[in-house]
């Protein structure tokens, strides 16, 4: 019988952690083996799967990351925040333990601190775990390649109204691909505000615009302009759950990896 797949959540009380627990109870390859919350959190003692609004899970809220781990082994599912992210980070490389991380909103400095781990542990590190988002992601560059210079492009993005950085960590990847795919430079080529007299708009520029409202759960828009035309890419996700069920995709495929690394999504999707 194949082993399943243990995994830890951080975050256990968030939207995005109850989405996790619930998808990790409910696959018959997956088991949790813990869940944390930061130290006021209402939801400390509580059960997990009780707290997510499923089956008893058996496992209760604990504070804090460290003591959930014990010395059960699995992987780190983690969709938080920056720094409790970077304080998961440290734990996992102490405890060689595999990392999945979701969180988005690092700085340059911060993402070296992610990959710098990733020479002692497996992690995958990724700013949208959908399956769909990252296939458009290939999909983007291609078009890109195709059309040419003679079509601007455009990224809109839009989330709901709690989200706390902008523009989106899956719109800035979609414009870091775009510029590697059509020889701009990134983040010098693409233009995230707009105002006043700003002038006619640069051939190499790539905008990029930001919507905040309700409960939209993620939209990231291509437009590729030309004269006469416009091509547009759109991904839209209708439920947290395509996020949460693309990270279990990734520790279960994290779980027997041995060799350290920092591996994206499109290595989990590979044949």
């Amino acid at each position: 019988m194949k082993e399943r797949t243990g995994i830890f959540v951080t975050g256990a009380g968030g939207r995005m952690g109850k989405s996790i627990i619930r998808m990790v109870l409910d696959d018959k390859e997956t088991i949790l083996q813990g869940a944390s919350e930061r130290a006021d959190h209402a939801a400390l003692g509580q059960d997990a799967g009780l707290n997510a609004g499923c089956v008893k899970a058996g496992v209760a809220i604990m504070t804090g990351l460290d003591g959930t781990l014990k010395a059960k082994r699995g992987v780190i599912v983690d969709f938080s925040s920056v720094e409790a992210t970077l304080l998961h980070v440290k734990i996992a490389v102490e405890r060689r333990v595999p990392l999945v991380i979701g969180t988005t909103g690092f700085n340059d400095g911060e993402i070296k601190k992610i990959f710098k781990a990733g020479d002692k542990i497996p992690l995958v590190f990724a700013p949208n775990m959908s399956i769909g988002m990252n296939l458009m992601f290939k999909i983007a560059a291609t078009t890109a390649q195709t059309l040419g210079d003679k079509y601007n492009i455009e990224i809109l993005e839009a989330h709901h109204k709690n989200k706390t950085d902008a523009p989106s960590g899956t719109a800035r990847r979609l414009a870091q691909i775009l510029c590697e795919a059509t020889g701009r430079k990134y983040p010098d080529d693409v233009k995230d505000y707009r105002s006043g007299m700003i002038g006619v708009r640069a051939k190499k520029e790539i905008g990029m615009q930001v919507l905040r409202g309700g409960d939209i759960v993620g939209e990231h828009t291509v437009y590729y302009c030309g004269e006469g035309e416009r091509v547009e890419i759109r991904h839209m996700a209708t439920s947290r759950d395509t996020f949460a069920g693309g990270a279990i995709r990734a520790a279960k495929w994290l779980y027997s990896k041995k060799t350290p690394g920092v591996y994206g999504m499109w290595d989990v999707l590979q044949p």
